[in-house]
């Protein structure tokens, strides 16, 4: 009997093998490894990686591992300003989600208290191009989004830590209507909202992340200024760390001033993985290298 996989449950197959290709160009990438190298690492012949990874990320595996490497960092960072993508330029380029309207509604200070009380919240584990996510839904936009790392069950305590006190209904029809919408690269798209909880200054840092144009990153520098809070390194790097909603704020977008890739809540190799399928969609400039 043949299984048919959707394209989701397909791109969630062929990411794992990603990560791991991208896990090996983390420890090797100085000496630029040979595709026939890589992917031995992931235990496939040249031509099947060859052919699994492009059918992933839409171009061949040598053009995306160019981006890899910290000197694309670097390029890509002297073409980005976050300073330049003020809130005025919002997400209304063509694209994908990031680059259309996401409307975000916070809580109110007596709901932040409350942790949730009253509020359901619909829940759902599903395939994605950068494997297995978990999605929490309430009547008034999306409250979560995160990738799982270890297990089903350490996703789920965090979206628990964020809304203890909410009932909390396993529910994937209703969250999976959501994925083609966040995922898809299609043009089209009706804009989504989110509904999430954090401090004020939080959520002034994850506005901004808002403001980013697809292609592009910025630092904790920039972000910091663009709040009005030069001095606040530390503050918006944990910001940046407890955004709730990933992907649809793309906190991925934030790399060190020097170029590093930095620290990402969900795996640095996500995270690699994330910028580098951007910067190769269709009207992105391409990293220098």
């Amino acid at each position: 009997m043949t299984t048919h996989l959707t394209d989701y449950e397909q791109q969630n197959a062929d990411y794992l093998l990603i990560e791991q290709a991208i896990r090996f160009l983390e420890s090797n990438y100085q000496r630029q490894p040979e595709l026939k190298e890589v992917a031995e690492s992931v235990g496939l012949s040249e031509f099947h990686f060859q052919r699994v990874f492009t059918r992933w990320a839409g171009i061949s595996p040598k053009r995306f591992l160019q981006f890899l490497t910290k000197e694309s960092a670097k390029e890509l960072l002297k073409r980005s300003s976050v300073l330049s993508a003020t809130y005025s330029v919002g997400l209304s380029s063509p694209g994908r989600l990031h680059d259309l309207l996401v409307s975000t509604e916070a809580v109110s200070p007596g709901e932040y208290k409350s942790r949730g009380d009253g509020l359901t919240i619909r829940y759902g584990f599903h395939p994605t191009p950068f494997g297995e996510a978990l999605i929490g839904l309430t009547e008034r936009g999306i409250c979560h989004l995160s990738f799982v790392q270890d297990n089903r069950d350490s996703a789920l305590k965090n979206l628990m830590g964020d809304w203890g006190s909410a009932l909390l209904l396993e529910d994937e029809s209703a969250t999976g209507a959501l994925i083609a919408p966040i995922f898809s690269l299609e043009h089209n798209l009706t804009p989504l909202s989110v509904f999430i909880t954090g401090t004020n200054f939080q959520l002034k840092v994850w506005e901004a992340l808002l403001s980013l144009p697809q292609g592009t990153v910025t630092t904790y520098e920039q972000i910091a200024a663009q709040i009005g809070k030069p001095g606040a390194l530390r503050a918006v790097g944990t910001a940046v760390g407890r955004n709730p909603i990933a992907y649809l704020i793309p906190c991925h977008r934030v790399i060190r001033k020097m170029g590093d890739f930095g620290n990402y809540r969900w795996g640095i190799p996500r995270k690699k993985a994330l910028l580098g399928w951007e910067s190769a969609l269709p009207n992105t400039p391409a990293p220098t290298i």
